[in-house]
Parts: structure tokens; sequence; C-alpha cells
């Protein structure tokens, strides 16, 4: 792995040059260790002929401390009705079958703002490094969603969820799916799950649902779940300078 910067912000009025931080991956066995650093894939530029990272506020559950929850349960037995089942299978096997790449796409295109997961994205995530299983939800005879997953070692990334968007009115699948892949997880003995990112309070549903969950907060994973939720939910706030100097001395 080799990580690099790339100049971005500079603010000379509170003597601020940002960096952007990022790190490629020169061999999939090295997927473990760019996590636990904080890094997640980067996949808006499709041209890019490495697998690229970039450092970020990263959200993990610690499955040594996660046990399903009061709230897990009462969203399985909101899905109860459907009786819905999950396979795991590797990617090999579906990336290429049409009915998979059609359910993908119609969902990006109801749940994906300004064409931003499009049909070569889509392939180009697909046939990514990390790719390597898809969680399979059938309901009766029905496709009820799919997870991409990436697995090595004791580690999961949660990358991307597809489903039936026609029944978010009814049921939570979204939550219940994730809940799944993470309970999974736990039963097959891995160490950690990663969620992606966490900002806005948008993003906070991820805490709420899940014990045992952990940010990377730029020096290390961070616990409280408290300060977690007060950076969220100031994230579009306007910042005139980065949280060392908002600290002020300590």
């Amino acid at each position: 792995m080799h990580v690099f910067y790339s100049e971005y912000i500079r603010d000379y009025s509170h003597y601020t040059f940002g960096y952007a931080i990022y790190c490629r991956m020169d061999q999939r066995q090295e997927m473990p260790a760019i996590y636990d650093q904080g890094f997640l894939p980067y996949s808006a530029n499709i041209n890019l002929k490495d697998s690229i990272y970039y450092l970020c506020r990263s959200l993990r559950v610690q499955l040594q401390d996660y046990q399903s929850s009061s709230e897990n349960r009462r969203t399985d037995r909101k899905l109860a009705p459907l009786n819905p089942t999950m396979t795991i299978i590797p990617i090999e096997a579906i990336r290429e079958n049409p009915e998979f790449q059609e359910f993908c796409l119609d969902y990006a295109s109801v749940r994906f703002k300004h064409n931003a997961m499009n049909a070569e994205r889509l392939s180009y995530i697909f046939h990514h490094p990390i790719s390597s299983h898809v969680f399979v939800f059938q309901y009766g005879e029905k496709t009820l969603g799919y997870v991409l997953a990436g697995i090595e070692d004791s580690m999961l990334h949660y990358w991307f969820s597809f489903f039936d968007s026609d029944l978010m009115e009814t049921y939570p699948v979204g939550k219940w799916m994730m809940w799944k892949v993470v309970d999974w997880a736990k039963e097959n003995n891995l160490d950690h799950v990663y969620l992606g990112t966490c900002y806005g309070s948008n993003a906070l549903y991820k805490v709420r649902d899940f014990k045992g969950m952990a940010f990377y907060d730029g020096a290390g994973w961070n616990k409280d779940m408290n300060l977690l939720k007060s950076w969220c939910k100031t994230d579009e706030d306007p910042v005139q300078k980065d949280r060392f100097k908002l600290e002020g001395t300590e």
C-alpha cells in the first residue's frame, strides 16, 4: 500500500493548508490494514487504473462488542410477513447477469441523484478489486434486494445496497438488510463490518441501529457516539477553522 497527499483548500488567514489523504492498494491482502487506518474505496472516477482509497470519517461495527438490539428485532418483525431469505454468492457468479444489473440500475435511478450511478460506473464497481461477494435477499419468487460486499480475512465492507424501492413505504428493507449482513459477519467470526462514511444527521441511523460502533476521528477508532452525533449534527454549519484550532489549547 502507498499513502499519498493531494493539495486542497488553503486559508492563509488561519494558517490552514489542507491536503486530502489517499491510499493506493497494491495487493488485496492489504485491505484489512487499509480499512483499519480509516480509508474507504474511491469509485467516482471510473477511468482510474489503480485501486484508490480516501481517508475520511469512516464507521465500523466492532463485532466483539456487537449484539442484536431491540431495534434490530423490531425491524425483523416488520419484515416477517415477507418471510425473506438471504444467501451469499461470489460476485463472479452474478455480476454479468442482466436481471441483476437491471435491478441495480432501476434502484440507482430512483435513489442516486444526477445519474451518479449509471451503467458504466456500476460495471466499474462490480469489477472493482474489493468487490468479492453479493448478499442476495428474496421473498417468495421475487428479489428483495442485493448487498455488494468486500470480504477479506476478518473484515467485511458493506459497500452498496440495492433493493425494491416500491416496498420502502411499507417495510424498512434497507435497515433490515444491513442488520442481516452485520449479524452474518458476527456469526462467521469476523472482526469488523465497515459501513461507509458518517457525515450529517442523515447518517446517524447507522449509529442508532447497532451496538459496538466506532468511528475514525483522524487519529484512531473512537467509541464516543455522543461526540460523533454532535459532529454529524454540525457538519452542515459553516466552519472557519479546522477542529484542532477550534478545540483551543488542550
